[in-house]
């Protein structure tokens, strides 16, 4: 890797991030979405999820009770993975109102919030693009309106690709264990001087992400990936979960860059990866 590159690109970042901040420059963003009264009703212990029921739940999902504490919008209810047609679907139902909340934006990239819809799997990293066995792959529903880490891509289509990061889009990630990371996990970073094996859409950031040309999905209370089988080969025997969180961004050189600081509901509740896929 070119880390000169890279860490131009993260300066680049950081001027994004400026010019996308509150007036006065003060951070405005909690760790974790705070539950609202709708939230609170929709996960009192005797409401119905508000999901859609009018389809069955494909074979091997992971199914979760409501949570007590998550925002509705990040109580996974439904965690499934199936494959329909020449895609590999991988869907989450929420209690309510799936994508509806975001973060603020803090003004700065250093700890900058990354709010997820995080699907877990059992996956090898090479089946992704970069170098065999290192870490936990994980396609990832971010939004992050601090910084963009699409570049090759203009979401919104307004001619500008470096002002998209608040919009709901994927990624490829590989987590690894951390003890630095409140939620015990960070995105693996890539030591300087490296040269690791990289995806054709790596971003050009010092740690494992790609941001792949998918789209990320938002209808009532699903988040939906549809990735084509093409970008898996033959692995569509794997195992997943669900998980919605909060990372947080650290632009310290002691720090891992991009670290799971809390983590809002589990849809297994031992990040067992349970599931099956739905072939």
């Amino acid at each position: 890797m070119n880390w000169f590159r890279a860490m131009t690109i993260m300066t680049a970042l950081a001027a994004v991030a400026v010019g996308c901040g509150n007036d006065d420059d003060t951070a405005t963003t909690p760790s974790t979405p705070q539950q609202s009264a709708s939230a609170a009703e929709a996960n009192d212990e005797n409401a119905e999820p508000g999901h859609d029921d009018e389809h069955d739940h494909p074979a091997g999902a992971v199914t979760s009770g409501l949570s007590d504490s998550a925002d509705a919008a990040f109580d996974l209810v439904v965690t499934s993975v199936a494959t329909e047609g020449d895609e590999v679907v991988f869907r989450s139902d929420v209690a309510a109102g799936a994508g509806t909340e975001t973060p603020q934006p803090t003004g700065a990239l250093d700890q900058a919030p990354v709010w997820s819809y995080v699907w877990p799997t059992t996956l090898n990293s090479s089946t992704i693009g970069f170098d065999a066995d290192q870490g936990i792959v994980a396609l990832a529903a971010t939004s992050h309106p601090d910084f963009d880490d699409t570049p090759l891509y203009d979401e919104d289509n307004d001619g500008d690709a470096a002002n998209d990061g608040a919009l709901w889009h994927t990624h490829w990630v590989v987590l690894s264990e951390s003890t630095e990371c409140g939620g015990g996990l960070s995105v693996r970073d890539i030591p300087e001087g490296e040269t690791p094996t990289v995806p054709a859409t790596w971003p050009e950031l010092p740690i494992l992400i790609d941001s792949p040309d998918i789209a990320t999905h938002i209808a009532a209370e699903t988040i939906e990936i549809r990735v084509p089988i093409s970008e898996l080969g033959s692995d569509l025997d794997f195992g997943f979960d669900g998980v919605t969180a909060g990372l947080r961004v650290s632009t310290s050189p002691h720090d891992p860059l991009l670290c799971v600081e809390a983590v809002f509901d589990v849809a297994s509740g031992d990040l067992s990866l349970p599931g099956t896929i739905d072939q």
